[in-house]
């Protein structure tokens, strides 16, 4: 059996005080581990000396997705006698149409099940999907009656009633520093429930000189809760992998046509570039799985966060370097106490 497309072969041990619960200040302050394949070397440095590292000649993709206020708190709506009525915690994933919503609900529901929340907010679930999300539609009891509410009506929405929703592995609320740490410094095109990490260990200054030395481009991709979903099938290639949305400007499309060498900074640009590169659609649903048995064919250069294991994530570094040296390298993180996961350091593949 290959090795490769076994999920268990990309699990490992990691000490649970290396799981960064909030980021380091200042946020470049961050360990970050360089690997560079044509010399099989590692260097173990710091964020703020990320450009040192960097080939002259590359042109450098970011996601400017938003992270959304995405968690909401209500109840249930109660009979006429005042039963019933229990809380339940809904978690906005991505719109499927003008006005029906793709959700996760912490709680038991129904069909027509009717959820409300403050703003006078009123969810109602449409479809129950066997993979256990639901699909709603939102409408504002006083304001509009019965009318339903629009991607764009209902972000403004959230902003004034949810809460960030920081991933399941912090195992904590959300705070009010969450608002800005969460959050990219060129966040602009709201839409995604899971910030592109990699992103968040720039400064404002260490990112104006990394402007001035190459030229950027931006992307969207609106990170999904599907990013957390652990791959549950023995063998990788049988995972079905969740879709997010996603558009390309033409200019940075124009970049991904020439044969300039790029860094893609995270995986979500990743995957946005490697399916440009095989589809050449600039927006619509991305579903790429980047594995071992799926290289990348665009992307020259990654830079990257420390990802779970047996998450695709990792099978997507794995992809560029293989499952052995991904592990090894990951191994040697952990010994040299660099923080994993969102909030934690670094690592930048050459």
């Amino acid at each position: 059996m290959n090795l490769e497309l076994l999920t268990s072969s990309y699990d490992y041990e990691l000490p649970a005080h290396l799981i960064a619960k909030t980021p380091v200040q200042p946020r470049d302050s961050a360990k970050l581990l360089v690997y560079n394949r044509a010399t099989d070397t590692i260097t173990h440095t710091t964020f703020k000396h990320l450009l040192e590292y960097l080939p002259k000649e590359c042109d450098v993709f970011l996601n400017d997705t938003k992270v959304i206020k995405a968690r909401i708190f209500g109840h249930k709506k109660s009979d006429p006698n005042g039963q019933g009525g229990g809380k339940v915690e809904l978690l906005f994933n991505k719109p499927l149409s003008a006005d029906k919503y793709l959700v996760m609900i912490r709680g038991k529901v129904q069909l027509e099940t009717e959820l409300f929340f403050d703003n006078n907010l009123v969810a109602t679930v449409i479809k129950l999907n066997r993979d256990g999300s639901r699909v709603v539609t939102f409408k504002q009891l006083e304001i509009g009656g019965e009318q339903k509410i629009r991607f764009e009506e209902l972000v403004q929405i959230l902003d004034s009633i949810g809460h960030i929703p920081l991933p399941p592995y912090l195992q904590r609320e959300d705070n009010k520093e969450d608002e800005t740490d969460y959050q990219t410094l060129f966040a602009k095109n709201a839409g995604a429930v899971a910030a592109p990490t990699a992103s968040l260990h720039f400064t404002p200054e260490l990112f104006k000189a990394l402007e001035e030395r190459h030229k950027t481009h931006k992307i969207t991709l609106h990170v999904g809760a599907g990013t957390f979903k652990p791959v549950d099938a023995k063998y990788i290639l049988d995972h079905p992998m969740h879709s997010e949305y996603f558009n390309i400007p033409k200019e940075s499309a124009e970049v991904l046509e020439s044969n300039r060498d790029i860094l893609a900074i995270g995986t979500t640009v990743t995957r946005t570039v490697e399916y440009f590169t095989r589809t050449k659609k600039i927006d619509g649903d991305c579903d790429l799985f980047l594995n071992p048995n799926n290289k990348p064919q665009r992307v020259t250069h990654l830079l990257t966060n420390f990802h779970l294991p047996k998450s695709t994530l990792i099978m997507l570094v794995s992809a560029f370097i293989g499952r052995e040296k991904s592990l090894e390298l990951y191994h040697e993180a952990i010994e040299r106490e660099y923080r994993f996961f969102s909030y934690g350091d670094a690592m930048l593949i050459l």
